[in-house]
């Protein structure tokens, strides 16, 4: 049973997260042969403070436009 886990920054839509679990299954289920019922994924969203990228969080970033 093939697990794919996805963390990410809040901010999506429903929409895009189910489309971007459907297409992992998709990946999967295509790349290694795995049965669509077999596989799974969680995706886990963080909020943007508590996501760093070179020493600073996704939301100063996001807010001074350079992300």
């Amino acid at each position: 049973m093939p697990l794919i886990q996805v963390t990410l920054a809040k901010g999506r839509t429903p929409e895009q997260l189910r489309a971007l679990g459907q297409a992992l299954t998709d990946a999967a289920e295509q790349a290694i042969g795995a049965k669509r019922e077999s596989i799974r994924v969680v995706l886990t969203e963080c909020e943007p403070e508590l996501w760093f990228a070179g020493g600073e969080t996704l939301a100063e970033l996001r807010a001074s436009g350079r992300r």
